[in-house]
Formats: C-alpha cells, structure tokens, sequence
C-alpha cells in the first residue's frame, strides 16, 4: 500500500493554491488524495482545517487577482458593526469588476460591481473593499435601522487614547459623494435613508437604535455626547438627552459592568445628579425589548420636567 506524504510547511494547516502547492514541491496528483478538500477552482484546504475567516480571506485574495474580498466577509475582517444574524458568518464574499469573467467558483458568493479605486484597497496583504465601500454594498441585505447602526461606527470620532487613531473612518461627505457615484447600484436608496438618518456622536449600536427608537416615538431628537458643563475640559458626559429638560440618558453596555467602569459611571451620574439632572441608565435588558419600555420613561421624564415650575425655570436660565 503506498504510504500518504504528510503537506510539507503551511499546506498542512491552512488554505491553499496551486501556486503554493508548487512552490513546495506539492504534485498535482497530491492533490486528489482524501486529506485535502478542493474549496473551489485553484484552491484547497486541509480537511482537519477549522474555518477561520482571515486565513480563508487571504488564500481566496491570493488565488483571485483583480478580485477583492467584500460584503460581509469584509465587515467581520474589518469588525465592522454587523446585526447579531451577521457576527459569526463564514460566508466567503468576493467581488470583481465588470470586465473581469463573473465569480463562479464552489463555496464562493461572487459579485460583479462597479467600484472606484479608492473603494478597493490592500490591508495586512488581503485585496478587500474599504470600510466605506462595505456599508454601502451591506445596504441591499440590512434592515434600515442596521445600516444606520453600522454608518455611525464610520462616522463617530474615535478616542485618541483608547483607539490610536484620531480621524473617523469616513464622514458625511465622503459617504454622501460616494453614493452619488452609484445611482444605479441595489440598495442606494436604503442606504441615502440610512445616511439621512446617521449622526456623529453615536459611541455604539445600542445607541444609535435608542435614538432611532425614541425618535419614531415622536419625542424630540435628543443631542449626542451631551457634556454637563461644555465650557470645562474633562467635563462629565452623558450618552444622549436634554440640555433645556436636564435628562440626561446613559447606555451602560457589558464593559461597565467591570469594577473600575462602574466607580466612573457612578461619579458621572452623580455630577449630573448633583446639577439638578435626572439620569435614566439603560442595560441590554432594555436593549432586549427593542427600548420600549425606556422610551416610555422618558416620554414621561420629559413631561414631568415640562411641567415642573423650578424646572421650567432652570430651562430659561440655560436657553
């Protein structure tokens, strides 16, 4: 019986080409054995392989030239802010210009597409579409308050100390000119919904749905990264509220519930306490009842705060 020759180098635990096959000495013949499984046409894979998206990003790049990585598989190398439905898909997306034969190969969902130069770019290696060029390719297949979500991460301005990073990955007129490079293209009309509908200042998406929520609600639009006292640095912030009804509404997500995050949050709350604010502080179970019931509350905040004659007074003081 003849004996299998182990996969020399990497071949053994990652997606491959022919290309790379060759390079080691690999014969073709090799190649139809029962530990290796043909992903598609020119590319293969270990069958003890585990999936893993940013490996089979690169060997999919790698063995489709003038191709790049898109759609979701972009959004989830990028972390990109995507649905729950979304977050853990292994689907393997690439796109192709028009003059380029169209994608058919097996386990591939191919895309032939109009894009710019500076929609498409090199990262860590990986042809893949930019962040912007993503979010506007996702608005075929994402819900609008989705795509409205995922359009604040682009636009919110990032911490400099927390991120490394201290420009937006896009802006509104960026975004706004590369939709009008496209007017033909499937889901433009979501996505110029969703970018009516996108503001800076959104630190997350539970944020941006409570906003979106209380403004189908009817109540006014509230303001973003609403800082208590705007003329002092390092001034104590609230997520959203308002200003003339001092309501101040915080989204505590799962990282504040580690112990040095909940001191800070309950300083915060209380330096708005203490200038006569109410603060309302919502939770994922909030979150879980799509903010019905929190938006209820404010509703009946701001009322309350309408009608409260010291109230009242404290608004004219800060008109």
């Amino acid at each position: 019986m003849r004996m299998r020759t182990e996969l020399p180098g990497p071949l053994g635990t990652a997606p491959f080409t022919v290309a790379d096959a060759r390079s080691w000495g690999v014969p073709k013949n090799r190649l139809r054995q029962s530990d290796i499984r043909q992903i598609s046409r020119g590319l293969y894979r270990p069958v003890e392989w585990r999936f893993e998206l940013e490996t089979a990003a690169r060997a999919l790049s790698v063995a489709s030239p003038g191709a790049w990585i898109s759609h979701v598989t972009a959004a989830r190398l990028r972390c990109q802010l995507l649905p729950p439905w979304l977050s853990d898909s292994e689907e393997l997306h690439l796109s192709k210009p028009r003059e380029l034969p169209e994608v058919r190969r097996k386990g591939i969902v191919g895309h032939t597409v109009l894009a710019w130069d500076d929609e498409v770019e090199t990262a860590d290696g990986i042809r893949i579409s930019t962040r912007p060029r993503t979010w506007l390719d996702l608005a075929r297949r994402l819900s609008l308050p989705e795509l409205v979500c995922m359009g604040d991460e682009l636009v919110r301005i990032p911490r400099v100390g927390l991120e490394g990073r201290s420009e937006p990955f896009a802006t509104m007129d960026g975004l706004r000119s590369m939709l009008k490079r496209h007017p033909n293209l499937q889901g433009i009309v979501r996505a110029r919904a969703a970018l009516d509908l996108m503001r800076v200042g959104s630190d997350s998406g539970p944020e941006t749905l409570l906003r979106l929520v209380m403004c189908d609600a009817g109540l006014p639009e509230p303001e973003l990264q609403l800082l208590l006292r705007p003329e002092r640095p390092g001034s104590p912030t609230a997520d959203l509220g308002y200003r003339r009804r001092r309501v101040a509404v915080q989204y505590d997500g799962g990282h504040h519930l580690l112990p040095a995050q909940i001191f800070s949050d309950r300083r915060r709350d209380k330096a708005f306490e203490a200038a006569g604010w109410t603060v309302l502080v919502l939770t994922r179970d909030d979150l879980a009842d799509g903010f019905a019931v929190a938006t209820a509350r404010i509703k009946r905040l701001l009322r309350n705060a309408y009608l409260s004659p010291s109230s009242a007074a404290g608004f004219s003081s800060e008109d």
